[in-house]
């Protein structure tokens, strides 16, 4: 899926989250859930959000508010549709802090992600 420009995003101070799968209307053939899912779990890749801070999402107000809006996600129903949970909902939360959206530009800070996924994901979930 193409990344929109920050340009290209716009939010308002009434913005709600997208109806659970429905007849909603499609954008290029996918609902705007399917398009914020899909959106979502991409940030549980490190990687993935050191690319977004490279292109300098992370300092663009409409982006930041639009991870904002985002943390619906962290909320029944939308989080049983989830793949991975854990660390999507993590970096969502960590992308909430202008720190964070700084120190994700530095390799080491993506290396430290990452090997704390690999770990989560060899001790299994918890209980």
């Amino acid at each position: 899926m193409a990344t929109a420009s920050p340009q290209d995003i716009a939010m308002t101070e009434d913005q709600t989250p997208p109806p659970i799968p429905s007849e909603e209307p499609k954008y290029g053939g996918f609902t705007r859930f399917e398009i914020e899912l899909e959106f979502v779990q991409s940030l549980a890749s490190p990687q993935y959000l050191n690319h977004l801070a490279s292109l300098k999402y992370f300092e663009n107000p409409a982006f930041v508010a639009y991870l904002a809006y985002l943390q619906y996600w962290s909320h029944p129903p939308y989080t049983k549709y989830l793949t991975y949970p854990g660390p999507t909902l993590k970096n969502l939360e960590l992308l909430q802090q202008e720190r964070f959206r700084t120190e994700i530009l530095s390799p080491d800070k993506v290396a430290e992600l990452t090997e704390e996924g690999i770990k989560a994901g060899m001790e299994g979930p918890r209980s």
